[in-house]
């Protein structure tokens, strides 16, 4: 299948997913799984800084439109797509990256994609998180907000990467 009608595709489906039912899982305020980010580390290594940070943007804001939340998830979305080069450069193989493949357990194993995921997701969810309070007053709910959110989304990711995204 072409890859930008797969991205395009993937896109679509994980905003649908997020925006449908996702949003609805709550738990206490502080248990929000961000399911959508899988796009953007599943985009394939070639694609250029520019057309990432478009593409998160525009992800970002597609969740914001449908959550009413002003941008929160664009600017997190933008950041996630600013930090992705530099985490990818940090966690290089030593032969590099293969041409044509792209982030995902199928190419690059478990503990690599792990890995990978777990800096993204931080990042993306401390940023959120941290806007979205706008203040280090409850700093310490803000922390268990990450924590537990960030669990939760890694726990999602995986588990669609071992169920849905095969070579």
């Amino acid at each position: 299948m072409n890859i930008i009608l797969k991205n395009t595709i993937r896109f679509i489906v994980l905003v649908l997913i997020q925006v449908a039912i996702l949003n609805n899982i709550q738990v206490s305020g502080f248990l929000n799984p961000y399911m959508y980010v899988l796009f953007i580390l599943l985009l394939p290594f070639e694609t250029p800084n520019w057309l990432l940070l478009s593409l998160s943007f525009l992800l970002g804001f597609s969740v914001d439109i449908f959550s009413g939340t002003l941008g929160m998830h664009a600017s997190a979305c933008v950041f996630m797509g600013y930090v992705r080069p530099y985490v990818l450069n940090y966690l290089s193989l030593r032969d590099g990256y293969e041409i044509g493949t792209y982030p995902g357990i199928s190419y690059y194993g478990f503990a690599w994609f792990f890995k990978y995921a777990l800096v993204l997701v931080v990042a993306h969810h401390s940023f959120l998180f941290i806007i979205e309070a706008f203040s280090f007053a409850n700093f310490s709910e803000t922390m268990v907000r990450i924590i537990f959110s960030s669990f939760f989304s890694l726990t999602l990711l995986v588990t669609s990467q071992f169920l849905m995204f095969k070579k």
